[in-house]
């Protein structure tokens, strides 16, 4: 049995300190799924900080045989599918310029401006994954964030393999039009903007 077994077993008898490490051990990858799902910090640490009282008050009903990271980001998917189901305008800014608190600088990024490139792009794909519905930005993120495979997926969200991959498969178009839709548009307005500016 392994050590994460045993903290949740102890965490099932009411041990506090066995969860208090669970929570430590996942409270990164669970708020990074958070933070991709509902696109804002504030949001992010909210849901999981939901996320966790949920675990704890269905810690007698976890399987133990089945992986607990699945489980965990399991309810942290579907908990962030609810709240975006129930909003009913996005709240997600596209003057958003907050980076995630748990986001540290590359410190092997070739310069800063190569730097500054790979945040805006970063920030870009972070608003163009709230343009996906819950289930497809659910999806994508279990695969290319928290690297699930598809069979984790489809525990993970209630679906099967197939469906899985043909969401996938079709967030991965969605996205790639609208990042295209996205440097058409720039390059447009860069073409607009006249080279020099009278000086004053």
């Amino acid at each position: 049995m392994n050590d994460e077994k045993v903290w949740v077993l102890q965490a099932r008898n009411g041990d506090d300190e066995a969860f208090a490490i669970l929570v430590e051990t996942y409270q990164t990858p669970v708020y990074n799924l958070c933070y991709r799902m509902l696109g804002e910090p504030e949001a992010a640490e909210d849901a999981a900080q939901e996320t966790f009282l949920k675990v704890y008050q269905n810690l007698p009903r976890y399987d133990i045989e089945r992986p607990f990271a699945t489980w965990l980001l399991s309810i942290a998917a579907h908990h962030c599918i609810d709240k975006l189901r129930r909003r009913r305008f996005s709240t997600f800014s596209i003057d958003e310029d907050e980076e995630s608190p748990l986001e540290l600088p590359d410190r092997h990024a070739a310069d800063p401006e190569t730097e500054t490139s790979r945040r805006e792009q970063q920030r870009r794909l972070q608003r163009l994954l709230q343009e996906l519905e819950p289930l497809d930005r659910a999806a994508v993120i279990l695969r290319y964030w928290q690297d699930a495979s598809e069979v984790e997926i489809a525990q993970a969200l209630g679906l099967t393999v197939p469906a899985v991959k043909s969401r996938l498969h079709r967030a991965r178009r969605a996205l790639a039009v609208l990042w295209q839709e996205q440097e058409l548009e720039a390059e447009t307005q860069a073409e607009r903007i006249p080279y020099g500016s009278p000086a004053i």
